[in-house]
C-alpha cells in the first residue's frame, strides 16, 4: 500500500510538471530529458549500493516490448495533458486495468474471476461517468489519453512478467536507457532538438525524479502482489488530480466527477477485499 502511495504522489507531480514544460518542449523532448535524468539517477544509486551487477542482458526482448509500449503511452499521455482537463486524462488512463484484466490470464497466467470482472466493470463505469468521452465528437485529447491507457497496460503486464526473474535496478535501467535512445531518435527526427531553458530545467528534473520514483514504487508493488490488485489502487489519483486541476488551473469540479470516483473506489475496494481474504496456498 505504501509503495502505491509513493507512485500516486509521483505520477501526480509528473502531470503538473509535464503541463508546465509543454509550452516550450514537445513530448519527445520531454521524454528524452526525463530519461537522461532517470538514467543518471539509476546508475548513481546502483553504483553506490553495489547493485550494478543486477543489470543483466537476459530478456532484452521483453524489456524492448515493455519500453516501446510505455514510451508510446507516455508520449500520448503528455500530449493529452495539454488539451483536456487533468481529471479527464487520469480517468481515461484508468481504463488500463480493463486491459490488464483481459491480458493478465494470457501473459501472466493469472486467473480471471467473477469478482475481478465485477470490480473492473464498476471501475470502468465510474471512469465513463468522470470522463464522458462519448458525445457528438471525440476530440484528439480523449483519443490520445485512451490510447495511452493501452500502452500503459501492456507496460504493466510486461513489468509484472519481468519481476519474476529481474531485479528492480535492471528493469529501471532498461526503462531509462532504452527510452533515452527512443527519445533522441524521435526528438531529433526533424533535426531540431530544443534545449531546456532556466524556467523548464527544474520541471524537467522533477519529471525525471518523479517518473523514476513512480516506476520504482509501481515495480516494487507489482513484485509483491498480482497486477490486478496493484493497479486498481492507483485509482486514488483521480480525486487528487481533480482537486489540483480545480485549485491551480481553474478546471471545473462537478458532481459527476465525484460520482464516478465513488464507483471507482467501490470496484477498487471490492477487488482488494476479495484478494486479501483468499486462503494462503501452501
Amino acid at each position: 500500500m505504501l509503495w502505491m502511495v509513493g507512485a500516486i504522489a509521483s505520477f501526480t507531480a509528473m502531470a503538473v510538471a509535464g503541463r508546465a514544460v509543454s509550452f516550450e518542449l514537445d513530448t519527445f523532448e520531454i521524454m528524452m530529458y526525463r530519461s537522461f535524468v532517470g538514467l543518471a539517477i539509476v546508475l548513481t544509486v546502483a553504483r553506490a549500493t553495489g547493485h550494478l551487477s543486477d543489470i543483466t542482458r537476459r530478456h532484452l526482448g521483453l524489456h524492448l516490448v515493455r519500453n516501446l509500449a510505455h514510451f508510446a503511452g507516455q508520449n500520448l499521455w503528455f500530449f493529452a495533458l495539454t488539451v483536456i482537463p487533468l481529471a479527464q486524462v487520469f480517468a481515461l488512463e484508468f481504463t488500463s486495468p480493463i486491459w490488464v484484466l483481459l491480458l493478465s490470464p494470457f501473459v501472466l497466467g493469472e486467473r480471471m474471476t467473477q469478482t475481478r470482472v465485477l470490480a473492473a466493470l464498476l471501475g470502468f463505469a465510474g471512469i465513463l461517468i468522470v470522463a464522458r468521452p462519448f458525445g457528438e465528437t471525440v476530440g484528439v485529447g480523449v483519443m490520445t489519453a485512451a490510447l495511452a491507457a493501452i500502452g500503459f497496460a501492456i507496460s504493466i503486464i510486461f513489468t509484472k512478467r519481468l519481476t519474476r526473474s529481474e531485479r528492480i535496478t535492471c528493469i529501471l535501467f532498461y526503462l531509462t536507457a532504452m527510452q533515452a535512445v527512443f527519445g533522441i531518435v524521435c526528438a531529433g527526427f526533424d533535426g531540431d532538438i530544443a534545449l531546456p531553458s532556466a524556467a523548464t530545467a527544474p520541471w524537467l528534473l522533477l519529471i525525471g525524479c518523479a517518473g523514476l520514483l513512480a516506476h520504482f514504487c509501481l515495480t516494487t508493488a507489482l513484485s509483491l502482489a498480482p497486477a490486478t490488485v496493484v493497479v486498481p489502487i492507483d485509482f486514488v489519483r483521480l480525486p487528487v488530480i481533480a482537486l489540483i486541476g480545480a485549485v491551480f488551473y481553474g478546471e471545473a469540479m462537478e458532481l459527476w466527477v465525484f460520482g464516478g470516483a465513488l464507483l471507482i473506489f467501490a470496484g477498487n475496494y471490492l477487488n482488494i477485499w476479495h484478494e486479501t481474504r483468499k486462503p494462503i496456498e501452501r
